[in-house]
């Protein structure tokens, strides 16, 4: 019995404890709830107030904006307005103007119309003049002209002669003149600088020992050197300085450029040679080939047969008074397309004889015959248009001047050759000439004073007037020019000049 009553009090008790565990629990549960009611009550209260001031914000910033907007609205309102005004008044005036011109048309209609009127009087008036003045005379208009043509003719014939003769004279003297300053623009357009020959025969060498290895035991390297180039080696006792001697330019180069090589290398023997001989040769054709092409783009003529600009690039290595013929080619082919551009003349084909005049001296140390008889059969191998090839056939006077464009290219031979600074001579040839040229001048009889000019270009004369007569000064000039184009040799032309000068002197006491 005590066993169930000590359970039954430890179940009533468990019991009892957790009533009131769980009443505890409530009380606890009641106490937080009011807690949390009262944050929410709190975080309500809080966001009403930031509501309220968002809202105040928003309200301040919305008014604000519309101020703005009424600004620009009014603002806009009376530009609109002045545009609108501006437009009125351009109307009014465009309106104004239309009437104004309206009415000028009227005019110029109404004033048409009163000319015609005059003009139909007026014709009107001639012709019964005309009838009246046939009457009168008994001849009819084209008779009356005629007659008085006669009568006019017949007195002024004399008068028309000398008029036609001075018409004559001053057309020459135009036609001079206009051929002047076509001659001058073309000059005046290629003013290029020219430069003196492009080949050098002597060789420089370090020290003089290098002499006896070019020559080597027997002379074996420099026959050897010789047979391999065509060339003739002159070793004197010129310090330093090694001559090449040759008529053919393309070979003494060759020889140039592998002597320089031999000399770099330092291994002179005939297998040595030969090697450096076929370098040399490969290196100046090359340069052959790119100077004829670039001297062919240059001037604008293209379409050559590769083998033609070949032969024209050898010019590169030709010189004829220190010009170098390849860059008086090209300089020639530019003046000559100037002069035919001016004269409407055929353009390529100036330019293409110009190039092509002096191709002949390419070759003219191997083939027989004037570089322009080689020149002509070079250009007919190679199947070159027959307009080119009478264009270059006639620059020195041995062929007619079948074309304008012969005419041409002769005339920019002229001009490239003569003009001043063209061609270079040497000092020695150049005082030579000068002192012929005033030697020539100074042995004919009556002659005063000589003075050579202009480079040699020009001898001017001072006779005696007292012993000459100015008949004889004309002779004298074409005998000296006769004397001083068989006794010298020159580049261009020169000019010569006999000055006959009389004066008389009185005096008044």
């Amino acid at each position: 019995m005590s066993l169930k009553l000590v359970f039954l009090l430890l179940g009533a008790a468990g019991i009892l404890g957790a009533g009131l565990g769980y009443y505890i629990r409530f009380l606890i549960s009641l106490g937080k709830r009011g807690s949390m009611e009262l944050q929410v009550k709190e975080m309500m209260l809080r966001a009403e107030e930031e509501r309220k001031k968002i809202l105040a914000r928003a309200e301040g910033e919305a008014e604000k904006f519309l101020k703005e907007a009424r600004v620009e609205i009014k603002a806009r309102e009376e530009k609109s307005q002045k545009t609108e005004e501006r437009l009125i008044k351009k109307e009014e005036m465009l309106d104004k103007r239309q009437v104004d011109i309206d009415k000028e048309v009227e005019e110029m209609k109404a004033r048409i119309a009163e000319i015609k009127r005059v003009k139909e009087r007026v014709e009107g008036l001639e012709k019964e003049k005309e009838t009246a003045l046939e009457k009168t005379a008994g001849l009819s208009q084209e008779e009356a002209r005629n007659e008085l043509l006669k009568v006019v003719e017949k007195r002024s014939e004399e008068d028309l002669v000398v008029r036609m003769q001075k018409l004559e004279t001053a057309g020459n003297e135009k036609l001079e003149k206009r051929a002047q300053e076509i001659l001058t623009t073309s000059i005046q357009r290629l003013a290029s600088s020219v430069s003196s020959d492009t080949l050098t025969t002597t060789i420089s060498i370090p020290s003089d020992e290098l002499k006896g290895k070019i020559i080597g035991k027997e002379g074996r390297n420099i026959k050897a050197f010789e047979r391999a180039t065509g060339v003739e080696i002159i070793v004197d006792d010129t310090p330093g300085s090694i001559t090449i001697s040759s008529f053919d330019p393309i070979r003494r180069q060759i020889a140039r450029v592998a002597l320089e090589n031999l000399i770099i290398d330092g291994r002179i023997q005939p297998a040595k040679i030969e090697a450096m001989v076929e370098k040399a040769t490969a290196e100046i054709n090359k340069i052959i080939r790119e100077k004829g092409k670039q001297a062919a783009y240059e001037v604008g003529v293209l379409n050559f047969d590769p083998r033609l600009v070949q032969v024209l690039g050898r010019l590169y290595f030709r010189t004829s008074y220190g010009q170098n013929v390849l860059q008086h080619s090209v300089e020639m082919a530019h003046i000559a397309g100037m002069i035919a551009e001016e004269l409407d003349a055929n353009v390529a084909v100036a330019k293409a004889g110009a190039l092509l005049h002096d191709i002949g001296k390419a070759m003219d140390h191997e083939v027989q015959g004037t570089h322009v008889e080689i020149g002509r059969r070079i250009l007919q191998k190679f199947g070159v248009d027959e307009a080119v090839v009478k264009a270059m056939q006639a620059h020195h006077g041995e062929y007619p001047y079948e074309t304008l464009e012969s005419i041409i290219v002769q005339a920019a031979d002229a001009i490239s050759g003569a003009r001043p600074g063209a061609r270079r001579d040497s000092v020695e040839n150049y005082l030579k000439r000068l002192k012929d040229l005033e030697a020539i001048a100074t042995s004919f009889a009556g002659v005063e004073k000589a003075y050579a000019l202009q480079a040699g270009r020009e001898i001017r004369i001072f006779v005696k007037p007292e012993e000459m007569s100015d008949l004889a000064a004309k002779a004298m000039a074409r005998e000296i020019a006769t004397r001083v184009e068989n006794e010298l040799k020159y580049p261009g032309e020169i000019k010569v000049t006999v000055i006959r000068e009389t004066r008389v002197i009185e005096f008044a006491r």
